[in-house]
């Protein structure tokens, strides 16, 4: 067996099968935020860099909360409406490509897209996100993971240096 076919079989992570802190120490040190979301784009489970990536407020409860309710999308609170019913949802990046994965069943990778949010303060913040959506089966229900990473300061510095 080759070191492609090794990754592809998921052996060399076969141990992690045994120790679910283990696992969980893993999906909550990693740098981008990992949603589980339902065929309704309600978050199910997340990992902790949620927290300091979008939360907007205190202790949240998150669970079944519609995506952009949870990352705390400014059209959501802006015009009081729901994720998914707002005049700006039909053309959302992040909400058109994870219903497509879903629908479709086939992964995303590597979409960007820049909102504003809002922070904990009630201030705006422009995020630029690169995220990525897999799609799969868990016992007898599909779901999709939606893995988010802000690249907004390397927006940032791209844009400084092609300034000079």
């Amino acid at each position: 067996m080759n070191n492609k076919e090794l990754a592809s079989s998921n052996i060399s992570f076969g141990f992690l099968h045994k120790s679910k802190d283990f696992l969980n120490v893993i999906i909550n040190n990693v740098s981008c935020s990992i949603l589980l979301l339902n065929k309704d784009m309600e978050l199910r489970a997340f990992n902790d860099p949620i927290k300091t990536m979008f939360i907007n407020k205190p202790d949240e409860d998150l669970l079944y909360v519609r995506c952009g309710e949870a990352i705390g999308c400014a059209f959501t609170v802006d015009e009081m409406k729901r994720c998914g019913e707002t005049s700006k949802c039909n053309n959302c990046e992040l909400r058109v490509k994870a219903l497509e994965s879903y629908i479709e069943r086939k992964p995303i990778y590597r979409e960007k897209f820049s909102r504003e949010f809002y922070k904990l303060d009630g201030n705006k913040d422009l995020k630029h996100l690169q995220f990525s959506v897999l799609p799969f089966y868990y016992l007898n229900d599909y779901y999709i993971i939606v893995l988010v990473e802000d690249i907004t300061e390397l927006v940032s510095l791209r844009n400084r240096i092609s300034q000079n």
